[in-house]
């Protein structure tokens, strides 16, 4: 990817667009998840309900503050598995929007080990949301041609290059209990 398609697509996200880019099992549309419009832009199009709260990527340890917290329990564990196709459930932070959040009291976070996805939010300067690029019930894209086909207008750009090797979305797993919540 040429830095300057990735500056085209932080400067989308910046302006609240919705970008699609591969993460470690599929594609996933991304936005800023500071920007409650571009959030309700991007539910909408996946015809999600804002109640199941949304899962946050980022490429450093340092862009998790303002949206979570890191029990210090599990906190090992955790860096360990990062970057990594391992989602955390934890605890939100007393910022976090209420539009990340959902229906919950915390929040499903990773450093994505995916290159691409990395460098998108390093170019953006801050975590984005990433859900799976497909509408509810279907399944999720795993190409740009599948985005492009179940998405088409509705985003601004897709960022054209492979998935990582997961052939199932990452694991997600409970930072308080430790349970694994989808495997």
């Amino acid at each position: 990817m040429t830095p300057l398609k990735l500056r085209q697509a932080a400067q989308i996200l910046e302006s609240g667009g919705i970008v699609a880019c591969p993460t470690e099992a599929v594609y996933g549309l991304s936005c800023d998840p500071l920007q409650q419009s571009a959030v309700e832009r991007l539910l909408a199009i996946k015809n999600r309900d804002v109640g199941k709260g949304l899962i946050l990527v980022a490429s450093t340890f340092e862009q998790l503050p303002p949206f979570v917290t890191i029990p210090e329990i599990r906190k090992a564990t955790i860096l360990q598995s990062w970057p990594g196709p391992v989602t955390w459930l934890l605890p939100a932070a007393a910022a976090a929007p209420a539009w990340i959040r959902g229906d919950h009291d915390s929040i499903a976070m990773r450093i994505t080990a995916h290159p691409l996805m990395a460098a998108l939010c390093e170019a953006f300067g801050n975590c984005l949301v990433s859900t799976s690029a497909n509408l509810s019930g279907l399944p999720p894209a795993r190409s740009a041609l599948d985005v492009q086909q179940q998405l088409g207008a509705q985003i601004d750009l897709i960022l054209h290059a492979e998935t990582g090797a997961s052939h199932k979305p990452t694991t997600i797993r409970d930072a308080i209990t430790g349970k694994t919540v989808r495997g």
